[in-house]
């Protein structure tokens, strides 16, 4: 159940991420509710499975799934570079992603 939570805590902040793009800087009131929403959902969902799985694991997860997700949301909804090196990048996070799930002893 950790582990769902904390992939479902990642594509929140995927969703926190992109929305905080869109509301220009905090200027525009239904993205920047978003934002929040999506960050408080996130944070919580973090802390539950956090209390199963290790810090280090948990964060680097997180942060890996938030950074490969905001890539590929930039790709696709607001025609971001998809260039060789940075499609290289987002491969290495992933496999570092994969990495830790199977280091991980819970």
């Amino acid at each position: 159940m950790a582990w769902t939570l904390l992939f479902l805590a990642g594509l929140l902040e995927v969703v926190w991420a992109f929305y905080m793009k869109r509301s220009e800087g905090f200027t525009l009131l239904m993205p920047t509710l978003v934002t929040f929403i999506a960050m408080f959902g996130s944070f919580f969902l973090l802390a539950v499975a956090m209390r199963s799985l290790p810090l280090g694991t948990s964060y680097t997860v997180w942060t890996g799934i938030g950074a490969v997700g905001a890539f590929i949301a930039g790709v696709v909804f607001l025609g971001e570079s998809v260039a060789p090196l940075r499609l290289t990048a987002a491969g290495l996070i992933v496999a570092g992603i994969v990495l830790m799930k199977f280091s991980s002893e819970a």
